[in-house]
């Protein structure tokens, strides 16, 4: 039986992962900050829940500390991640980018997935087949974004980017130093969520695919990629 953390598992991408590696028979621990979400997530799921806020240290060691002791943990999806907004909805740009925005947005897109695979590498590493997937962006590509006219390229936003950004190289980092594990970074594609308000044209059941699909990587698979559906992506 595998055993898989989802984290930000309550709604959109999470929510879906999870539901998906539920029907594959995968026991899900469904992390969330807010019990009562959560607690309603999981039940509709067929999950287990866990308080996880990646944000905090004690709420990320306590997590911990249960699926330890429940029996140990081979999947992490590493997907709690904002965008930082105005509440009209709109995203400021560089002129406007300030520290605390930007501290803001890697507290929970970077720092907390630090946070969280810090706390569950030694259970990962007892695993017999670990796996560590980390949900990116299409925005995170610096060679997309250096293209001009193109959508990465013309991205209002700063802070979620360059969080993403600083993800993938993570992702490179932790692949090169645990080269028993698979670790990689994932773009589920343009999806309808709550961080772009609902605004993406694929469906959760579409941006899922890729995260399951690697959540589900067997040993030969490749470690240390980005990539989406169709493949690698371009760093």
């Amino acid at each position: 039986m595998t055993t898989t953390l989802i984290t930000g598992a309550n709604k959109g991408l999470g929510y879906e992962t999870a539901r998906r590696l539920v029907e594959a028979g995968h026991t899900v621990y469904a992390g969330a900050r807010d019990p009562e979400r959560g607690r309603r997530a999981a039940a509709e799921l067929g999950a287990r829940f866990v308080q996880l806020d990646v944000t905090d240290d004690a709420s990320v060691e306590a997590a911990a500390k249960a699926i330890e002791a429940d029996g140990g943990l081979d999947v992490l999806v590493n997907n709690a991640g904002i965008e930082w907004r105005e509440p009209d909805g709109y995203i400021p740009g560089a002129a406007e980018l300030t520290a605390d925005a930007l501290r803001t947005v890697f507290e929970t897109n970077v720092f907390g997935l630090v946070r969280v695979t810090h706390a569950f590498l030694p259970l990962l590493r007892r695993s017999a087949a670990p796996v560590i997937v980390n949900v990116s962006s299409g925005l995170a590509s610096l060679s997309k974004a250096s293209e001009p006219g193109t959508p990465h390229s013309t991205y209002p936003g700063v802070a979620y980017p360059t969080s993403k950004a600083a993800v993938n190289m993570l992702t490179v980092r932790y692949a090169n130093t645990f080269p028993e594990m698979r670790i990689n970074a994932v773009e589920p594609g343009y999806t309808a969520t709550d961080i772009n308000q609902h605004a993406g044209h694929q469906t959760v059941e579409e941006g899922a695919e890729i995260i399951v699909r690697m959540a589900t990587a067997g040993p030969d698979a490749p470690t240390g990629t980005y990539r989406d559906v169709d493949g690698p992506l371009p760093w």
